[in-house]
């Protein structure tokens, strides 16, 4: 299989943050990821992205925050699009100032969006304009203007994208993290409800009542979830077949499979795996 590609971006060591700015820009740089975090804002094109193992249509306007190294690409129409691509460190949560209390907006929100936050919003909106504004500022003035635009960030409304688990990855409750790494080592084997309840010393009604209390999502679609991204990235780098990723994800069958993954991703696994193959190098 082809692989994804690591880029490495304009941003040194003593930036702060990078802005590029394309004026109908050609969409065809490859699945790729980096070691920083990305804003992409692309404006007057209609296309698709896939941020992680997830695959999206947008039109006319597109806005994502993407963390470190999570594999993203757009493909969408080349003529009258503007896209304006702010890069900055990957490092930036290890930053000194993210601990004092003015900063604490934005350290949640870089924590809370992993793998990529995704705004619904109209080009007029000032969160937009903020983006756009700061391909044009210099100087001093561009810092302040940058981290206003982060804090802007983390107070809107956003959609937590991506791999299907990492909504969830910020629970706090010890349980919950038990029941999520032993579910992700035991993917390929037969789990019931049963067997996970008493993980944590709970019965089964208890169990779901705590499971999609902390997470908002019922523990088998949770479940299912994860088994769909597993097999997303096997589709994506590796040469088994359909069938044995079927068995290797935990479905019991080829047709529940199908279906699933047909439900989660609108294409089966067959076409999955032919539309990556046409955008990995």
């Amino acid at each position: 299989m082809k692989s994804i590609q690591e880029e490495i971006t304009p941003v040194k060591s003593d930036d702060l943050y990078v802005v590029l700015d394309h004026l109908n820009a050609k969409f065809d740089y490859p699945i790729h990821c980096h070691a920083e975090y990305e804003i992409n804002l692309i404006l007057h094109s209609d296309g698709t992205h896939i941020i992680g193992t997830r695959q999206e249509a947008f039109y006319d306007m597109d806005l994502i925050v993407i963390t470190p190294f999570v594999p993203h690409v757009w493909k969408a129409r080349e003529e009258g699009n503007r896209v304006v691509t702010v890069q900055f460190s990957g490092k930036m949560l290890d930053f000194p100032m993210m601990q004092l209390r003015q900063f604490r907006k934005i350290e949640s929100f870089l924590k809370e969006i992993v793998p990529a936050a995704k705004y619904q919003l109209s080009e007029s909106d000032p969160l937009v304009q903020e983006t756009l504004a700061l391909a044009g500022t210099t100087g001093f003035d561009s810092t302040l203007a940058f981290l206003h635009l982060l804090n802007s960030m983390a107070e809107r409304e956003f959609t937590v994208m991506g791999d299907f688990d990492s909504g969830i990855r910020t629970s706090r409750s010890r349980r919950v993290a038990k029941v999520m790494d032993w579910s992700q080592k035991h993917l390929g084997e037969t789990i019931r409800l049963s067997d996970v309840a008493s993980l944590v010393d709970m019965s089964e009604s208890a169990f779901s009542h705590f499971f999609k209390k902390h997470t908002n999502l019922p523990y088998v679609t949770y479940l299912n979830g994860l088994r769909i991204s597993k097999a997303c990235r096997e589709l994506e780098s590796s040469a088994m077949s359909v069938s044995e990723i079927c068995w290797d994800c935990g479905f019991n069958n080829k047709s529940n499979f199908n279906r699933k993954f047909l439900q989660a991703k609108g294409m089966t696994p067959t076409a999955y795996r032919k539309y990556i193959s046409r955008i990995l190098i």
